[in-house]
């Protein structure tokens, strides 16, 4: 039980609040046919976090977001404007703005000699879930000590908090969100106002994505912004139900995951353990397709309906 406290249970929690706060807001840009956003905010990060370090001098955790929420918005922001003046198709104004950005921040990190900086592979793309040890949880009486819970390390909190917001935002504005999601003219003639609406659901994915980057890095942010809620859609056409179906696909992708990612190996012989980041992601993939071969709905056509 100690060395369950101590080296997983924070990891594991927070894969757990990341993966079904990102397949929350994953429904509804599945339902737009916009899962590649939380893709295209996921690899333009570095630019955003190259500019913050050059203006701050500093990778501190709110300076990192900063920049890379506001590299987001501005990616947003891009592809709307491609979208519209180019008359091209969504994902083809994404794969222009996303690697167009994501070469700036290369170029940024070599014109201003900030190559040395540490953004690597392993923390852009598996994030360091492994490395999150609490130090102070040892037993059940942790839980409840002030003082190992001040030493609980940050992304916790972060996340934590992340994700209450969206939950409270999906509860507040469920209604401008189906309306919108399923049928922005309507919505707009209810005076819902889509547009706001879409603004504001683009930048809680943003800060999703970036409040999980650090953590977990992009792999499960982009697994989870679109398999979870994928696979729900094929599971039912109710939109409550596949909320439900979503958040317990997420659930089992994080939990089993992680353990898999552990235990995996050493039932194939292999004394080691593979990354969890990887793993949760590859889960998420699997009940996807499984989804897809198995799923009641995977035959249907049609919107889903509103409850």
């Amino acid at each position: 039980m100690n060395e369950f406290m101590m080296f997983s249970l924070v990891p594991l929690t927070i894969a757990i609040i990341i993966s079904m706060t990102c397949a929350l807001l994953g429904n509804f840009l599945v339902l737009r046919r916009q899962s590649l956003i939380g893709d295209a905010i996921s690899h333009v990060a570095l630019p955003g976090i190259v500019v913050s370090f050059l203006i701050t001098g500093t990778l501190a955790s709110l300076a990192m977001m900063l920049g890379a929420g506001v590299a987001a918005l501005v990616t947003v922001a891009l592809i709307e404007l491609i979208r519209r003046l180019g008359r091209v198709e969504g994902t083809a104004a994404m794969g222009v703005v996303f690697t167009s950005l994501f070469a700036v921040g290369v170029l940024l990190l070599e014109w201003h000699g900030a190559a040395g900086v540490h953004l690597d592979v392993e923390h852009a793309l598996y994030g360091n879930l492994e490395s999150l040890i609490w130090f102070e949880g040892v037993g059940l009486g942790a839980l409840f000590d002030p003082v190992a819970l001040a030493d609980l390390p940050p992304q916790l909190g972060r996340a934590a908090w992340v994700g209450l917001v969206v939950v409270i935002f999906v509860v507040i504005m469920r209604r401008p969100l189906v309306l919108a999601s399923f049928d922005p003219d309507f919505a707009a003639s209810m005076r819902t106002r889509p547009a706001l609406v879409d603004l504001m659901l683009v930048t809680l994915v943003a800060v999703a994505a970036i409040a999980a980057f650090e953590a977990v890095g992009s792999i499960i942010v982009i697994a989870m912004f679109i398999c979870p809620a994928a696979a729900a859609r094929l599971m039912t056409n109710r939109l409550g139900i596949q909320i439900v179906w979503s958040q317990v696909f997420a659930l089992l992708a994080a939990v089993g995951g992680y353990l898999l990612a552990g235990e995996a190996p050493r039932w194939l012989g292999f004394d080691t353990s593979l990354s969890a980041a990887g793993m949760i992601a590859s889960l998420a993939g699997l009940i996807l397709l499984a989804a897809c071969l198995f799923g009641p709905c995977r035959a249907r056509t049609g919107a889903a309906h509103q409850d």
